[in-house]
């Protein structure tokens, strides 16, 4: 292969962001400190964090534009993994490279899996009223981002008669089934749906998305992907290590994931508690508590990683935390030089509109359920999660803001009474 042809690959491959030279065009640092902020503040679960990315990088930062972004998150919809931290982690590729990806993913996981190995050794036990408060507080603010989201995501992808009608029924999909399954079936319902009634004469083709991904390590990516899946077994009946085992289950259990988040509970539930690495109460405990930090539930994995291997101690956590998000990334990257070109095609371009009107109706039922119907119980309630919306779409501020302000109101009305 020329230099030439070598460009040109890398080029047609490029599969996300905005479409402009600017792709590149920030620092490692620059994407750690963005999703650093963002893995400390980011509550409310996969589906949240989709709210808050599109918040930080498409309407304050203009990183990416509403078209790209929407197409970044269908596609890791569709992948295996944890879709919100895959969505982040091609943000950080686009933005900087290799090296902004890694950031991107560093910054955004490693604070809240930090905490759960802490939580594990015991070190992080907080009780008591007003702590429960605050947490309570930061799930309302949830409620005012993933509300927000809805609308700029509703007007950008289901703007039309077609569009509203795909988000609809997905919601509806969603709300009725309430399972994982359920999100995938919308999401792949959807695509139909847009081949059939999103098609649109002249529509304008899409930039390409730079990124350093040629076809080349996308194949190899995706070959390492296959290849450690189908390998970990056959060395697990070979080799009689805990560690392989561990990061086996943990390996498996985020290779076959689709929707990540909840939908990873039953695989590792599965592969930890039916095997007597833990016991039930133990793993509904970290769950528990991984549910109320900020950043992504599969940092659970950290948990797990000591709790049922103790004598690995932090290699244990370090083994959880690499398994079970390596096969998600790992597929992202195999699948983004193909997605750029793919994406060009007039079907495919019609499928995409649908699956970003079914992402729409995603988010509108979780801000219903799980997040409305667990979190707004009164008045009072309410009137925090209004105020962190009134903070967020009326007066432009930042989602820091939003979250600090409501954990204190949450406190604040334990300390008083009012929950």
């Amino acid at each position: 292969m020329s230099p030439q042809d070598s460009k040109a690959d890398k080029a047609a491959s490029g599969s996300g962001a905005g479409g402009s030279a600017r792709g590149l065009a920030g620092s490692p640092l620059e994407v750690l400190l963005v999703f650093l902020k963002l893995g400390l503040t980011s509550f409310g679960g996969p589906l949240a964090h989709i709210a808050y990315f599109r918040e930080e990088f498409v309407r304050r930062r203009a990183w990416l534009d509403e078209r790209v972004f929407a197409d970044l998150v269908g596609l890791c919809q569709f992948l295996p993994g944890p879709a919100s931290s895959q969505t982040g982690f091609a943000i950080g590729l686009v933005r900087a490279g290799y090296l902004g990806a890694a950031a991107a993913w560093a910054g955004f996981t490693l604070p809240s899996a930090i905490v759960m190995t802490l939580f594990a050794y015991g070190a992080a036990r907080l009780a008591g009223p007003l702590w429960a408060g605050a947490l309570h507080g930061l799930k309302l603010v949830a409620v005012a981002v993933i509300a927000q989201a809805v609308l700029g995501m509703a007007r950008a992808s289901a703007g039309d008669r077609a569009g509203a009608s795909i988000a609809l029924v997905a919601a509806l999909i969603v709300l009725v089934a309430g399972s994982g399954l359920a999100q995938i079936g919308a999401v792949g319902l959807g695509a139909l749906a847009g081949l059939l009634l999103c098609r649109r004469a002249g529509a304008p083709t899409p930039g390409p998305i730079l990124t350093p991904v040629s076809k080349r390590v996308g194949l190899a990516a995706a070959s390492l992907y296959l290849a450690i899946l189908l390998a970990l077994p056959i060395l697990g009946g070979l080799l009689a290590s805990p560690a392989l085992a561990l990061f086996s289950a943990f390996y498996r259990s985020g290779a076959l994931v689709f929707g990540g988040g909840h939908v990873v509970l039953p695989l590792l539930r599965q592969a930890f508690v039916a095997h007597r690495w833990i016991t039930d109460n133990a793993f509904l405990a970290g769950y528990g508590a991984a549910q109320a930090l900020p950043g992504p539930l599969f940092t659970f994995a950290a948990y797990l990683g000591v709790a049922a291997r103790p004598s690995l101690g932090l290699a244990g956590a370090a083994l959880g935390i690499v398994g079970i998000f390596a096969p998600g990334l790992l597929i992202l990257i195999g699948a983004l030089p193909f997605w750029g070109r793919l994406r060009n095609e007039a079907a495919a371009q019609a499928a995409m509109r649908g699956v970003n009107a079914s992402v729409v109706g995603l988010l509108a039922a979780t801000l219903y359920t799980p997040v409305w119907t667990s979190s707004v119980r009164t008045p009072a309630d309410l009137a925090v999660a209004l105020g962190g919306f009134a903070l967020l779409a009326v007066w432009r501020n930042p989602p820091v803001l939003a979250v600090a302000l409501s954990g204190l109101a949450g406190a604040a009305l334990a300390a008083a009474g009012l929950r």
